[in-house]
């Protein structure tokens, strides 16, 4: 058994995978801002680090911390939403999603990689989107970020195909998570229709990472909305997504 991190651990995905991890013996580093963590680490004999990954401090805290300490197993998962008009969403919970979901994850990944590397194995999942394939009309930050997610993890995996370390890129469709309420996304309607088991999201996640799959995403309704968005014009899905989206307020 190895050493596996586990950002945004704290619920969700994360603890999902947080749990998969602890079934299979592996020794557990869980990240998160949540207060919640303190709760989830205890409650599975994990090492826990209550940094913001959003902040260059939280990253620098991170990989202070793991200085010499070998990584077998890495899940880039942290990351956060935001939904309604781009216009009218506050600046600094935009800077947030991006320092979030586009820098923190880049800069974990530069700073961790490398010893992975140099030793010649290990395995990295990154928590992409379905988002990530479409324009996101009334949650068009948060599609963006992931856009770069899916986008980076899959160019690392080709970048280091000859490394012994693989690399995934989990792009689930909407999941039963607290996504939508942090996102103020319970008046749209996908914030009020049925959404996906996490922890069958994150077992399909970790079986491909364990597998050294390229990519998955979990669900066939969710395979068949991802490949239209990359088939149909880029205005009919924008359109599409507005449906799913936009508050009924609006």
């Amino acid at each position: 058994m190895g050493r596996a991190l586990i950002t945004g651990a704290a619920s969700g995905i994360g603890l999902d995978l947080a749990r998969l991890c602890a079934a299979d013996g592996h020794e557990l580093i869980l990240v998160d801002r949540d207060p919640a963590l303190a709760t989830v680490a205890e409650s599975l004999a994990a090492e826990s680090l209550p940094f913001d990954l959003s902040t260059p401090d939280g990253i620098d805290a991170v990989c202070a911390h793991l200085e010499g300490t070998p990584v077998d197993l890495l899940f880039l998962n942290a990351g956060t939403g935001l939904g309604h008009a781009f216009l009218e969403q506050p600046e600094d919970r935009i800077l947030d999603l991006l320092d979030t979901n586009v820098v923190g994850t880049a800069l974990l990944a530069r700073r961790l990689l490398p010893p992975m590397v140099a030793r010649g194995s290990g395995r990295v999942l990154f928590t992409g989107s379905i988002a990530g394939t479409m324009p996101g009309t009334f949650q068009a930050a948060y599609n963006a970020s992931k856009a770069f997610v899916n986008a980076l993890s899959i160019a690392l995996a080709h970048e280091l195909r000859d490394t012994g370390v693989t690399v995934t890129c989990l792009m689930p469709g909407p999941t039963d998570t607290g996504f939508f309420a942090r996102a103020g996304m319970l008046d749209t309607r996908v914030g009020e229709a049925k959404k996906d088991d996490p922890a069958e999201v994150a077992r399909a996640g970790y079986e491909a990472m364990l597998k050294g799959r390229e990519q998955v995403t979990p669900g066939l309704a969710n395979k068949i909305q991802s490949t239209a968005a990359e088939i149909l014009p880029a205005g009919m899905v924008a359109e599409m997504h507005r449906k799913m989206a936009e508050p009924k307020d609006g």
